[in-house]
């Protein structure tokens, strides 16, 4: 992957500046994308050029503590501000003041309706489709964070479907002709393959599914196409069937002894994915197949949900949490306006590499770095874990200079306006992500370069 970064640096040295013979934004009252030669790049509701610097999580009421109804944060708000509307309103004031324009995920989408100085945060919210259509077929405390457990929606399920097109109507259609919503997350951090969250391929986890599911079938209707031999398939499998119909019957399919392959165990991190021997490849390749088409199936339906609801606003992608395999990009890059991922490395310069392939621009949904002088246990969470506030702002300036050399890149989110809760959060998260501590108070030194760098990166974009 390493290897595009000659051809990156000459496109960053051969963009044509709009204004020097390249046609200018064009003002359509909404944000959408544009490509300029080898570059993408955002363009606002009044037609000027835009990278979205955001936030993740702004809202009043984040973090409860672990197995209470408590929140801390909410409690030193309410006594500082007197209401929520007067904390909304200061927010927006501090985010626009350190330079950030864009409201991320699971934030509260009323904080862009508060205007400073004649301008609004953009605001980017999350629909969930793949994690609330399973939480509705199964309920239960279990399925509250599908993504989180790396349950996989049965996007074969015909109610799958009409279950994002109800969700579509009712959520994105009211807001179709708001001009500070950026755009529509459609999910976060599916499972697309093995990793920290199940150790099986998803082709193998639908085949384990009940029997007669729509996913189960559609799996073994792909694995019938590419082997009508079955005497091919045992030898692949290591199985033993004497005909499909009763391979159709198995309750149960494992991964073929030695055909594995590593599992991501960490957010973007860049490990071998290859297969030992021929027979391992081909089951690998049988994988990449179905996890095709899960991707053409659950990005097409979304989006076409999306678009005839709102046929304004763009759509954000599912903020992959690792790149996945060539056919999930692929299918990605056919239906979504822009790309969005999650990347918690020092330098996100590979993870943008890697996704150039789909040919969209390239958001990053979450990023950030945690301290041990903010006096949290940091025991659980992802990214990097340093000394101080000042490596904090070290790295932000960091990774964002570096994520603006790529051609690719339109904007990056950080991971989260306020620190998790020292007790931990739902899941036990306790870590220090936030621009503000639990009390609300800044961290000076990170706030400081934030400002800076964000202040860089919007004048970068509009240069």
């Amino acid at each position: 992957m390493r290897s595009f970064l000659p051809l990156f640096l000459f496109c960053i040295a051969s963009l044509p500046v709009w204004g020097q013979g390249t046609s200018a934004p064009v003002a359509t009252g909404f944000f959408h994308t544009r490509q300029v030669g080898q570059r993408w790049e955002l363009v606002d509701p009044q037609g000027r050029p835009f990278v979205s610097m955001g936030v993740d999580a702004v809202c009043h009421h984040p973090d409860e503590t672990r197995d209470t109804h408590r929140c801390a944060y909410a409690e030193a708000v309410l006594a500082k501000y007197g209401s929520v509307d007067a904390w909304r309103t200061a927010v927006a004031g501090q985010l626009f003041s350190l330079g950030f324009n864009t409201l991320g995920s699971w934030s509260e989408d009323a904080i862009a309706k508060v205007e400073v100085n004649k301008e609004h945060l953009a605001y980017a919210p999350n629909l969930d489709f793949g994690s609330g259509f399973v939480h509705s077929r199964t309920g239960g405390a279990a399925t509250a964070f599908a993504w989180m457990k790396g349950i996989f929606p049965d996007v074969f399920d015909p109610d799958f479907a009409k279950s994002v097109q109800a969700l579509a109507e009712t959520k994105c259609r009211p807001l179709k002709e708001d001009p500070h919503l950026l755009g529509w997350f459609t999910d976060n951090e599916m499972r697309w393959g093995a990793d920290w969250r199940g150790k099986d391929e998803l082709l193998v986890a639908f085949l384990n599914a009940p029997l007669h599911s729509p996913g189960r079938e559609a799996a073994l209707d792909l694995l019938e196409q590419r082997y009508p031999a079955i005497a091919r398939f045992n030898e692949v499998w290591g199985t033993a069937f004497a005909s499909w119909e009763e391979a159709r019957r198995a309750p149960q399919f494992a991964t073929p002894p030695g055909a594995s392959r590593k599992a991501v165990l960490a957010q973007n991190a860049e490990v071998s994915r290859t297969a030992s021997n021929d027979l391992a490849r081909t089951f690998i390749a049988d994988c990449d197949a179905f996890v095709g088409l899960l991707a053409e199936r659950y990005f097409r339906i979304t989006a076409e949900a999306i678009k005839a609801a709102d046929p304004n606003h763009m759509v954000l992608g599912c903020r992959f949490a690792y790149v996945p395999a060539a056919p999930v990009i692929a299918a990605a890059g056919k239906y979504c306006d822009v790309i969005s991922f999650n990347s918690y490395s020092d330098d996100p310069t590979w993870a943008l590499n890697a996704y150039t392939v789909a040919n969209k621009p390239l958001l990053i949904g979450e990023f950030g770095f945690r301290a041990r002088d903010s006096g949290l246990p940091n025991t659980r969470g992802a990214g990097l874990l340093l000394a101080t506030q000042a490596d904090r702002a070290r790295c932000y300036e960091a990774y964002v200079r570096a994520a603006l050399r790529h051609p690719y890149f339109v904007g990056c989110h950080w991971f989260k306006h306020a620190d998790e809760p020292k007790e931990g959060r739902f899941d036990g998260e306790d870590s220090n992500y936030g621009i503000v501590n639990i009390d609300d108070c800044p961290y000076d030194v990170l706030s400081q370069k934030m400002k800076e760098i964000n202040a860089f990166a919007v004048g970068a974009a509009r240069q």
